[in-house]
């Protein structure tokens, strides 16, 4: 049995007559006719009431005709699915991210992918970018969004967002009330800095700065995540130097300066697989590329 007997019985007894049957599968009639017995033979029950004057419907073949139906619109759905599948469009991905990118340009992507793919699932991982590059590794997970710069071949990746450094002060400092500040100033002032291993780059300019101003950081205290260094700055635990993104957590007791020194900019970066064949992975690179164009 081939699925064109079950389109040429279907035909049929939309029809019932073999003539307009035949006309619109485009084959004459005695072939069609030669189809439907060797339906019903392989079946074992006719299908048809034949007589010279009219063809109908047997008890078995109305219900046979409704299963029948039912597997047109699985199999209609099963190429839609694939087709879907195919361009990306639907599907799961595991997407990490470092902390500070939920203040800038994440937002943006993950409302242009729900728009654009609603049919995928994503399932988001707040993770520093040494811990995405060790599950993009182990392969459990498919998209990261990290700190560069990522020193592996085995990755591609590329920077979809850059800012400027600000100095985090609490509202009480000093140096509050200033416009912008002198990285000199802040020579004696305890800091509060993440372990490098968690974003080298980020660390390493940081440290460079404070050692173009003259001094290297008195660093009091470290903290993992940076909303969690915004917060120790806001308890007058120390000061910082954060991406200027962060002024967008709206933290009370904190202050955001410029800082008077001409500084590199940092950037975020979409990092995945190199060789990677997952429409739905090619989908999200396409659509933050087009986002990160935009801005």
């Amino acid at each position: 049995m081939e699925l064109r007997h079950l389109r040429y019985f279907v035909i049929l007894a939309e029809e019932l007559h073999f003539g307009r049957a035949a006309e619109r599968l485009h084959i004459a009639q005695p072939p069609l006719s030669q189809q439907i017995r060797q339906l019903e033979g392989e079946l074992g029950f006719e299908l048809f009431h034949r007589t010279k004057r009219n063809v109908q419907l047997t008890e078995a073949g109305q219900v046979f005709l409704c299963e029948v139906q039912q597997i047109f619109r699985q199999l209609q759905q099963a190429i839609q699915v694939g087709r879907q599948t195919s361009r990306g469009e639907i599907g799961q991905l595991v997407v990490g991210f470092v902390s500070s990118a939920t203040y800038n340009i994440l937002p943006t992507i993950l409302r242009s992918f729900r728009s654009c793919v609603p049919g995928v699932s994503l399932e988001l991982h707040e993770l520093t970018t040494d811990q995405q590059l060790e599950w993009l590794r182990e392969g459990r997970m498919d998209v990261g969004f990290v700190r560069p710069p990522v020193d592996e071949n085995r990755f591609s990746w590329e920077i979809i967002f850059q800012e400027s450094l600000m100095v985090a002060l609490p509202e009480a400092h000093l140096l509050a009330n200033e416009s912008d500040v002198c990285l000199t100033s802040l020579a004696n002032e305890p800091f509060i800095l993440f372990p490098r291993i968690l974003a080298p780059g980020l660390y390493d300019l940081i440290i460079s700065l404070c050692q173009q101003a003259g001094f290297s950081p008195n660093v009091a205290q470290e903290a993992i995540q940076m909303q969690t260094i915004v917060s120790l700055v806001a308890a007058e635990m120390g000061v910082a130097i954060v991406p200027a993104s962060l002024q967008n957590m709206q933290r009370t007791g904190i202050v955001y300066k410029s800082v008077q020194e001409s500084t590199s900019k940092v950037g975020i970066a979409m990092i995945w697989r190199k060789n990677e064949t997952s429409p739905t992975v090619q989908k999200l690179v396409e659509i933050v590329r087009q986002v990160a164009n935009q801005l």
